[in-house]
């Protein structure tokens, strides 16, 4: 079927031409006229055609570059519609980042420091409910990385901790800040001051190796506290645990162990460092069926 435009447009049928021949007749000159008269029609609805299909053509191209366009072709230098304006701008310049500055991934240690002490500031609570009562101050040697109250803090955790000296029911330890007073103080000082504190005190040469106990304290060395130990197979805070139950364990009157057999941990009481001799490297006084690990004495 066609419609009342493509009717005037469209080329007549045989049947159609044959009708009209009947109706014009066979006379030249009318049927001549007739049918000059009647291409006209044909001429203009051709031209109007023309005119449509170039005006949707035109409009076809329109909504083809408005809509970014749909071609593959990697060809077509005309770029989609949402990023025209970024060609026209240049790009903005970055701003310089500032260089972060980098955090300290380990706690130096220093050969040596200054000789002078802080001491941490903030008190706490009493731990443990025996009747042997210990006061305790921290100091930590002034210029190291090592904070004065996050050390006490620690040292509070050890104490308070179920296997440790509380345990027995017969000890109980308080933590004091600065200007109070004190039964014991607790220093952590570079491997040169602790060699000379350990000298001063109980005339034994540390080596810039080890900690000691000495009349009035505890000389933690720096290195100790942050490195560890080669024969303790462990965290760091686990090692810390042992340093301060084996030098408060001196306070409390205790000596030197050594190993009761292979495969037992090591009683807190024996210098692991220098060597296990068959125990399991152990920070606690207690094990975790509450005994307490013990040894034979050293003489």
């Amino acid at each position: 079927m066609y419609s009342a435009r493509e009717r005037e447009s469209a080329p007549p049928t045989e049947s159609a031409a044959a009708h009209r021949s009947r109706r014009q007749g066979d006379s030249g000159h009318g049927g001549r006229r007739r049918t000059s008269h009647r291409r006209r029609p044909r001429r203009r609805g051709g031209r109007w055609l023309i005119l449509v299909m170039a005006a949707a053509g035109l409009l076809g191209s329109a909504i083809f570059l408005l809509d970014g366009g749909r071609s593959d072709a990697s060809s077509s230098t005309q770029p989609p519609r949402h990023v025209t304006h970024l060609t026209h701008s240049p790009a903005p310049r970055p701003s310089p980042t500032p260089t972060p500055t980098p955090t300290p991934t380990e706690i130096d240690v220093p050969a040596t420091g200054s000789g002078m002490f802080t001491t941490a500031r903030a008190g706490g609570e009493k731990v443990g409910r025996g009747p042997h009562l210990i006061r305790y101050a921290v100091q930590v040697e002034t210029g190291l990385d090592v904070s004065p109250d996050e050390a006490a803090r620690e040292i509070a955790g050890i104490l308070a901790a179920p296997r440790g000296w509380t345990h027995s029911g017969n000890n109980s330890f308080r933590p004091v800040g600065a200007g109070e007073p004190y039964d014991l103080v607790i220093k952590i000082a570079t491997p040169g001051t602790a060699d000379a504190l350990c000298w001063a005190g109980i005339h034994q040469s540390t080596h810039g190796e080890y900690n000691c106990e000495i009349p009035g304290g505890v000389v933690v060395n720096l290195k100790r506290w942050v490195k560890g130990s080669p024969t303790f197979d462990g965290p760091i805070h686990e090692y810390r645990a042992l340093i301060i139950n084996h030098e408060m364990g001196h306070s409390l009157g205790l000596t030197h162990m050594t190993c009761g057999g292979p495969g037992q941990p090591a009683p807190v009481m024996m210098q692991q460092i220098k060597g296990l001799h068959g125990c399991v490297a152990n920070a606690w006084p207690y094990d975790k069926n509450g005994h307490y690990v013990s040894g034979p004495h050293v003489p």
